[in-house]
């Protein structure tokens, strides 16, 4: 129930982790290792590394108490649930999660929340199944979040097409200019109609951690399905 940005990252990360996913080391993941470690990847302390964070990326510096409970859980619980029958309660966390994966990626038509958590999430329907129509939808919605710029490709974030819109038609209207532009405000409201959220998350998506989105807008296109107060205030609007 954590914010959906930090859960739909971490719960397919955790889906990867407990299945002790490693893709197959080839020249180019050698050649990123070397360019993104400051020192040989293979003499890298990882025990170490694990309490070792950027100092402009530390907000707020974790307690004694919270590094110790890490530790703990790292080198004493790890190892229990690695084994049966402790190994079975894994499992069992393992199935809850790809579930709700499962879910959000069909609740959003298969973009998801943001690009990090698409290509994550496909990542975890590749590797429960790499023959899964799940892995297939995910790939075939690729292209959304490709753009090719003057400069060459681009892997771009979820786009902004709500909100730009209502920005673009309110600073229109502001500047009385609706008559010069009324041919575009007339495709921007069909667009915010298309735009708008129809109906709620399915199934009991009260137990999936979402909440009624009907009548909602979000930040880019329908097809997402997350709705934002404020993009939804101003869609309104």
């Amino acid at each position: 129930k954590m914010l959906p940005f930090s859960r739909l990252l971490y719960m397919p990360m955790s889906y990867l982790y407990g299945k002790r996913f490693v893709g197959l080391i080839t020249n180019l993941v050698k050649s990123l290792r070397q360019e993104l470690y400051i020192q040989p990847y293979h003499e890298i302390d990882w025990n170490k590394a694990r309490y070792t964070v950027a100092k402009v990326d530390q907000y707020y510096p974790p307690s004694w108490e919270q590094d110790m409970l890490w530790g703990f859980l790292h080198n004493f619980v790890e190892p229990i649930f690695k084994r049966w029958p402790f190994s079975m309660l894994r499992d069992k966390a393992l199935q809850v999660a790809i579930k709700k994966i499962n879910y959000e990626d069909m609740n959003s038509r298969y973009l998801c929340i943001a690009s990090g958590e698409k290509f994550v999430s496909m990542l975890a329907c590749w590797v429960e199944n790499p023959n899964s129509e799940a892995f297939k939808y995910h790939i075939a919605r690729i292209p959304d979040y490709l753009w090719v710029a003057e400069d060459g490709m681009k892997h771009q974030a979820n786009s902004s097409q709500t909100w730009d819109a209502v920005l673009a038609v309110q600073a229109i209207l502001s500047c009385n200019l609706s008559e010069e532009y009324g041919e575009t405000l007339r495709k921007a409201h069909e667009f915010l109609k298309a735009s708008q959220v129809r109906e709620n998350p399915p199934d009991n998506f009260s137990a999936m951690d979402r909440h009624i989105s009907k009548g909602s807008w979000t930040f880019s296109v329908q097809d997402q399905g997350w709705p934002v107060s404020d993009c939804t205030a101003e869609g309104l609007k």
